[in-house]
């Protein structure tokens, strides 16, 4: 008899007498073991800077276009506090590099923004709280690498952001690869279903975190559990005037765009609304339709995303029960121009499929749309008990858990949603920390040219090349 973890393929035969061959997961690590001698994993910690590198400020002024004006410069003042600060809006800056570094040819669905404050908690539609990566506006099939080395900069970068050392830095760092590289060995060995369900609860991500940090964290988790998102916004984005809820313009960051306030705009907007309805399963849209829509307006946010549209629209039950949504205007990842164009027209549906590949729970209103005027969003709900990471408190202890609490999610998201876990598992090794290194000198070595970088944004701001607003 001969086991199916033994051959080198099976064949599984369907009723239809149609038959499919499948590799087995031990081919897989051989094929990947012998990717060792194509790419050393050694070379992957290598940054040494491009000699026709593109300017990034180049990079980042292209980026513009399509964007709001008059919020652009909010966007560069967001980006002028640190090297962190640039590195979150520099996403496309690090696509083009990260295009000419070594990689082993196995793509995964990638993040494509992969950094310590694109991960997070949140709640699932059973209404339990999880942690995973919550941002996926960039999200394409792309080198696993890249998202990896974009994780452990970020890892660096924040350590220098709170005063830790470079050396401890490194080691989180380092540990965030390992802890990848560790989670990674054990996911391939397990059922497609039992990684789809794999998920970090928040009584896993506590336990994981240091004895001190414990008990806050716990009380922050079971406040946002006991908390609507809609209701617990609600008091702070509405308010009633002349009679009639409206959302509060609170300029330069909220405020309501002038095409919008005139009766003639109210039915294209319930067009728009109508046509997102279709993305939704039939039980979304039956709850969907128990909420009638009363306002809409400009929210700005992130970092990255500051520019793009972003409307909050605020719809409200029959009883009285806020519901706000978030449409977010989606155009091309990144990661396109260097890794392949999207199989999605639709950059919307590129986003929202890419977060269902690789999350293992997604808010239950995810779904997309075309305005009249052809530009393409995502839709979701605004905050759904969301726990925002408080990198910029860690100490190193608590950047080292968290950072490898990082890695064990990155490594559940692309082996969710690829058969080639095993083969990168085979790349990396079980027990030699060769790539885990190679990630810590990567990590110090970004993290110098993000400096640099940074360095370029502020003389271009002080030069008046660049308009910068520090919002509050």
């Amino acid at each position: 008899m001969v086991h199916a973890e033994d051959a080198t393929k099976t064949s599984v035969s369907s009723g239809s007498g149609h038959s499919a061959n499948f590799v087995t997961p031990n081919a897989r690590l051989a094929e990947g073991k012998a990717l060792r001698d194509k790419i050393l994993r050694e070379q992957q910690g290598r940054w040494n800077e491009i000699q026709r590198r593109r300017d990034p400020i180049d990079l980042l002024r292209e980026s513009d276009d399509g964007r709001m004006k008059k919020l652009i410069p909010i966007r560069y003042g967001r980006m002028l506090p640190s090297p962190f600060a640039f590195y979150r809006g520099a996403a496309g800056v690090m696509a083009a590099d990260l295009a000419q570094t070594p990689a082993t040819g196995l793509k995964v669905q990638a993040c494509g923004d992969c950094h310590l404050v694109n991960f997070g908690g949140f709640a699932t539609p059973e209404r339990s709280i999880i942690f995973d990566i919550n941002d996926f506006d960039e999200t394409a099939p792309a080198p696993w690498e890249w998202d990896v080395k974009r994780l452990v900069a970020s890892v660096v970068l924040a350590a220098r952001s709170n005063g830790i050392s470079d050396h401890r830095g490194r080691d989180s760092a380092v540990n965030c690869a390992r802890r990848y590289r560790e989670h990674m060995r054990k996911l391939f060995k397990k059922s497609p279903l039992a990684i789809w369900y794999a998920k970090t609860g928040a009584s896993d991500f506590v336990e994981s975190l240091p004895t001190a940090m414990q008990g806050s964290t716990r009380k922050r988790i079971e406040k946002a559990a006991n908390r609507s998102g809609s209701e617990s916004d609600f008091p702070n984005l509405a308010a009633s005037v002349g009679g009639q809820i409206r959302i509060t313009d609170q300029p330069p960051l909220i405020f309501h765009e002038r095409a919008t306030s005139t009766p003639e705009a109210e039915v294209p907007l319930e067009q728009l609304l109508h046509i997102y309805r279709q993305s939704l399963d039939e039980d979304r849209r039956m709850l969907l339709d128990r909420y009638q829509l009363v306002d809409v307006a400009i929210k700005v946010v992130g970092v990255g995303s500051v520019g793009r549209r972003c409307w909050i629209a605020l719809m409200m039950s029959e009883g009285n029960h806020p519901l706000f949504l978030q449409f977010k205007e989606a155009v091309n990842s990144v990661l396109e121009a260097y890794a392949g164009k999207s199989k999605y027209d639709h950059h919307g549906q590129r986003v929202v499929i890419g977060q269902r590949l690789m999350q293992p729970a997604s808010d239950i209103f995810l779904g997309w749309v075309t305005a009249p005027n052809g530009r393409q969003f995502y839709v979701r709900q605004l905050h759904d008990a969301k726990i925002k990471p408080l990198v910029d408190t860690f100490d190193a202890e608590m950047l080292d858990a968290y950072a490898q609490a990082c890695g064990w999610v990155l490594a559940r998201a692309h082996a969710k949603a690829s058969e080639i876990s095993a083969t990168i598992s085979g790349y990396l090794g079980s027990s030699n920390d060769a790539f885990d290194t190679a990630m810590g000198s990567f990590a110090l070595a970004y993290a110098d040219q993000t400096e640099r970088d940074h360095a370029l944004l502020k003389a271009a701001v002080r030069e008046g090349r660049i308009a910068a607003i520090r919002d509050a």
